[in-house]
């Protein structure tokens, strides 16, 4: 696609930014529009997925028939078929009337399927068939219909991962995704990440007839180390509460962190507690995963111990008796007694030396320390906190009254 084509379409739907990866995904919707291709959009949640399928319905031959906007998560389950395939009169309790459903009302045009990965599996199989033969059957009713539909869905979820967990067909994967398109999280288009933020922050101030707020240079270099797991839709909340909030209208790196921005960029050293797992879901690998890594941490500790006791030469005659007492450490059998004191007698040493055991860290006391730093580093905000450490808020707030760290 020609740039100026690109530009022309990025003018047209608001969009903003030059990252590689955004131009890709924006070219593969405008040469696969033309076609009755099913398309399967991947990206985070708050990426911006629902621009494309707008962009894909009015670059076809389907732009002036009905373009549909369905949230499939947004929809209880014992209503989803209701809602698709619509139902007929008497069908269920409730059901007064006849519905037509979306299939049936966007007829010749466009049905855009978002978080397609929370249907349940048995309107998985309904819409498969759509697919596959274009026929559907209304709830309560065994008459066949037909819907010359083109099916344009989008996910956050890990379709891979819950094809192996059994939540997700894969036939129906391969139908839908035989076109993906992949949007990038926003972490990942660098500048991009500052022409969003000027942007949003100009529509508030005229919005809201304040005056405009600009970045200095450290400030711009914070947003772009910023991980934002909210993506877009993070920032846009806030370029908004920086605008209405913030008296000062030249905007700091200090000022930011003040909204909760921090510089990512250094992360990664030390314990986690916990991996983040998807929201509802329990997974027993953080644990197993945080186990190995307080061992890990205390094997470098006996290792570092070694090393001082073989540069200091604290021991002459005795050395793997020592040791062998230090090693203990590593093995999980956790105390919170006080350290001992060995006493190593005088004629084994060239000057009076005296050995301290160090006393191994009990769970407790690194989950104490882990939920100490994660507070300090988030400013005391419990749910990003909680977020960090993959816990629930509820639990975070136990463990902190547990710890007492709320007096800190």
């Amino acid at each position: 696609m020609k740039e100026s084509d690109l530009q022309a379409i990025k003018q047209r739907y608001g969009i903003v930014g030059n990252a590689p990866e955004l131009n890709r995904a924006l070219d593969i919707a405008v040469q696969v529009a033309p076609t009755d291709l099913s398309v399967l959009i991947l990206g985070e949640s708050g990426v911006g997925k629902e621009v494309v399928p707008r962009i894909i319905h009015d670059k076809s031959a389907r732009k002036h028939q009905k373009y549909f906007a369905i949230n499939c998560g947004s929809i209880p389950e014992g209503t989803i078929d209701s809602e698709l395939f619509g139902h007929e009169k008497g069908a269920f309790t409730g059901a007064v009337g006849e519905r037509e459903g979306y299939f049936g009302a966007a007829n010749k045009g466009t049905l855009f399927l978002d978080e397609v990965g929370e249907l349940p599996l048995s309107t998985q199989a309904r819409l498969l068939r759509v697919l596959e033969t274009g026929e559907y059957i209304r709830v309560g009713s065994s008459e066949v219909k037909k819907t010359d539909v083109r099916i344009i869905a989008a996910t956050n979820v890990n379709i891979q991962k819950a094809i192996s967990e059994g939540k997700f067909r894969e036939d129906l994967y391969y139908r839908l995704a035989t076109i993906p398109i992949n949007i990038p999280p926003l972490r990942a288009r660098g500048r991009d990440i500052e022409l969003l933020f000027r942007k949003f922050s100009s529509s508030f101030a005229e919005r809201y007839m304040l005056d405009p707020i600009v970045l200095t240079e450290d400030a711009k270099m914070l947003l772009q180390s910023y991980k934002w797991p909210g993506n877009i839709r993070q920032l846009k909340n806030i370029a908004e509460q920086i605008c209405i909030i913030s008296q000062e209208r030249n905007i700091t790196a200090e000022a930011l962190i003040q909204f909760g921005i921090t510089d990512d960029s250094n992360t990664g050293g030390g314990l986690v507690l916990a991996n983040q797992a998807q929201p509802g879901q329990h997974s027993y690998e953080n644990e197993r995963e945080w186990l190995v890594h307080a061992l890990t941490s205390l094997g470098k500790e006996v290792k570092e111990l070694k090393e001082m006791i073989n540069n200091q030469q604290i021991i002459h005659q005795q050395p793997a008796h020592i040791l062998q007492e230090a090693e203990y450490a590593v093995a999980p059998q956790y105390n919170t007694t006080p350290a001992t004191r060995i006493n190593i007698p005088s004629e084994n040493i060239q000057n009076a030396v005296e050995y301290v055991e160090p006393t191994p860290r009990s769970m407790k006391e690194v989950e104490e320390i882990q939920i100490r730093e994660a507070l300090q580093r988030n400013h005391f905000n419990r749910s990003r906190t909680a977020k960090e450490l993959g816990i629930s808020e509820r639990t975070l707030y136990r463990r902190i009254k547990d710890y007492g760290l709320e007096k800190e």
